[in-house]
């Protein structure tokens, strides 16, 4: 087997215990959905990609045709994140946003692969001080996001890619755990 895709596979029998975790936050996540909550997400670089991911698969659809949910990927309103980032500083682009999105009960989702990017932090704080719930996707741990958030996955790499690989998976675990749950 190729030495990318043995590490992958190595990480993924590792996190497999955590499937349940995905599962669970998938069928609250739809309770929220269905009673008119948002799904926030947000992430930096490959992350931010994902993020955007899962926002797509919740607004569009993953497998089922259903009706839309509210999902934002806190990075792609350029304008926003640029004028925070002029007026507060790079480390208020989400946190900013989730104060004026996220109500309580909405749902925060924040991928790092570091669980350290002050930006998220900060969007995890945010969530916090405004009740909204805050689920974490990061690298090893423990580290500071898995401190501030109310549930976390772990993936145990120290491979940025293999990260953000097993993250993709387990977006679409809970994609596919949201979907049976409706």
């Amino acid at each position: 087997m190729d030495v990318h895709l043995k590490k992958l596979w190595n990480t993924l029998e590792k996190v497999d215990e955590q499937a349940a975790v995905v599962r669970a936050w998938g069928a609250w996540l739809a309770g929220s959905l269905g009673r008119g909550g948002r799904l926030l997400v947000c992430g930096n670089g490959g992350s931010a990609a994902e993020a955007q991911h899962l926002s797509a698969e919740l607004v569009g659809r993953f497998r089922d045709d259903r009706r839309p949910y509210a999902a934002i990927a806190l990075h792609a309103d350029t304008s926003s994140m640029t004028a925070i980032a002029n007026d507060f500083g790079a480390e208020e682009v989400y946190a900013r946003q989730v104060r004026a999105h996220g109500r309580p009960g909405d749902v925060l989702l924040c991928l790092s692969t570091s669980g350290s990017s002050p930006n998220v932090l900060a969007a995890a704080r945010a969530a916090r001080e405004g009740e909204v719930l805050a689920w974490a996707m990061t690298g090893p741990g423990p580290n500071p996001l898995t401190e501030l958030c109310d549930g976390a996955v772990v993936v145990p790499s120290e491979e940025t890619a293999t990260v953000q690989e097993v993250h993709l998976a387990m977006i679409h675990l809970l994609c596919e755990a949201l979907e049976e749950a409706l």
